[in-house]
């Protein structure tokens, strides 16, 4: 091992980890934990039942982008507390949120294994055939399966997930999500787009138009959908609301507004401020565009909230999934 291997962060979160017996593992951000994602925790299982070992999901807590190309941005479809949640949801035995810094990204592919099999007892990995590991990336499957033979670690590879014979990976979602499309990316995810924040002070506009609205805070490196307004779900203290959500820079009111997420709750009425709060996306119903006044914006506002309820009684499919908190 070298050197600055004591000092990296994720041998140690591996060590906590105490796992009853052998581990066949897979490794990954697992950013949105979509179907693809999905499908390799089933065949993982498998192959972990046929091993008599349990089943064991290594999850980045940071992107290794952040650390390996730090002038990049690095967005995420999901907060690490609902993909954990999501992750556990698969019925998996074990889950290990490690984290990717500078000491880990300088470990060699078999370096790499050698944690995996010392800390963890890692005697499988279960990947899919574009999976890398170790510096530079030099950790290709052909290699690892190699590496495997010698340090008795079976390496199986998985085929992607397709979807209308596409397959489906978190850049995909990420792009249908950029182009607004959140019932695209339902699919792909197998359950409702979720932003998960705060609720946060407002400048109180809508109030003065009969629709009141929230503001969810969030932090900076969420993906985003496209700009403009939405069919979609609050979710307050577990409890599900119709909404209607615009994402933008509120043109109708002013120039260089910063962007926003504002909801209007349908049939509610309460302070939440600073609770927390999430959103599930159902559909994007128009563009956000600037209108000639506020009474013109209003009475828009009272048409996107009759087509948000008319949406979201179709879209009912998305939330069956969606009981991840």
């Amino acid at each position: 091992m070298p050197q600055d291997f004591a000092d990296t962060k994720a041998a140690a979160e591996l060590a906590a980890l105490r796992p009853a017996r052998d581990t066949v593992a897979t490794i990954g951000v697992f950013d949105g934990v979509h179907l693809g994602h999905q499908y390799l925790m089933r065949e993982l299982k498998r192959a972990a039942t046929r091993a008599a070992a349990q089943n064991l999901v290594v999850t980045f807590v940071n992107h290794p982008r952040t650390v390996l190309r730090p002038d990049l941005p690095t967005t995420y479809l999901t907060s690490l507390e609902r993909r954990l949640a999501l992750l556990r949801a698969q019925s998996v035995d074990l889950v290990a949120p490690i984290t990717f810094d500078a000491a880990l990204s300088r470990l060699r592919a078999a370096e790499f294994l050698t944690l995996l099999k010392d800390r963890a007892r890692v005697r499988g990995l279960v990947v899919g055939p574009d999976f890398a590991m170790g510096r530079g990336r030099e950790g290709t499957v052909p290699v690892l399966q190699a590496l495997g033979k010698k340090m008795d670690i079976a390496v199986a590879v998985v085929a992607p997930w397709t979807l209308q014979e596409t397959a489906v990976s978190s850049t995909a979602v990420r792009q249908a999500l950029a182009g607004g499309d959140t019932e695209a990316v339902a699919r792909m995810l197998g359950r409702a787009f979720c932003l998960d924040g705060t609720v946060g002070h407002g400048d109180r506009r809508g109030n003065t138009m009969g629709f009141p609205t929230t503001n969810l805070q969030l932090p900076a490196d969420m993906a985003l959908p496209k700009d403009g307004i939405y069919a979609t779900w609050t979710v307050l203290e577990d409890k599900r609301y119709l909404s209607a959500t615009s994402i933008g820079v509120r043109p109708t009111i002013g120039e260089g507004l910063a962007r926003t997420i504002e909801t209007f709750i349908l049939d509610f009425s309460g302070d939440i401020y600073e609770q927390p709060m999430s959103l599930e996306f159902a559909k994007r119903l128009r563009d956000e565009l600037k209108f000639d006044s506020m009474p013109a914006l209003a009475q828009q506002m009272e048409r996107d909230v009759a087509n948000a309820r008319a949406a979201l009684r179709e879209a009912e499919w998305m939330l069956a999934a969606s009981e991840v908190r």
